[in-house]
């Protein structure tokens, strides 16, 4: 199985310093919803693993999530895409759960629900956070220099082995070839 692990927000949507909270407020990053239609074109199956830590301090409440979700869902589907799951952790840093990036629950849960190991399965963010979760698991980490992505790049703390792209389209452009 072909399995690509997605970051949201900086990868998928625009970030916001002061968190999406409601549909209207999600916008894609140009190409990465065309982006995650060739990769499932390509019989990848595109997850999302994601920190929502808005949700833990009551920002949005599990119904907005869910319509913005909706919304990216349907997005990606015009696109001719589908994204498989999305795994995500609600809590701030202050609840020290196991879920929040950089702790590696949302990847644990990722490998229980598909049976896979994530060795060679590209793990794709914009903060040091994903790409420390990523590499913990012994995923490839990948930076985009979307959303946070340049910030991370310069602060010299990244993975050693991190691949580093402009953006998802040219992960995909990597993995299944330039249209």
């Amino acid at each position: 199985m072909k399995l690509i692990i997605l970051d949201q927000a900086g990868v998928i949507n625009e970030s916001s310093e002061t968190f999406v909270k409601t549909p209207e407020e999600w916008v894609a990053i140009p190409g990465s919803l065309e982006a995650i239609a060739r990769l499932t074109h390509a019989g990848y199956r595109v997850v999302i693993a994601t920190n929502q830590s808005g949700i833990g301090r009551g920002l949005l409440d599990m119904a907005a999530y869910n319509a913005i979700n909706d919304k990216m869902h349907k997005a990606v589907a015009h696109a001719g895409g589908r994204i498989d799951a999305i795994f995500f952790c609600p809590h701030t840093n202050a609840d020290q759960c196991n879920c929040r990036k950089p702790a590696t629950g949302l990847f644990q849960e990722i490998m229980q629900r598909y049976g896979v190991n994530l060795k060679n399965v590209m793990a794709v963010g914009d903060s040091l956070k994903d790409l420390q979760a990523a590499a913990a698991v012994g995923a490839i980490p990948v930076l985009v220099l979307t959303g946070n992505g340049q910030i991370t790049r310069d602060s010299k703390e990244i993975p050693v082995h991190t691949q580093i792209f402009d953006n998802l389209a040219a992960v995909a452009d990597e993995l299944v070839g330039e249209e």
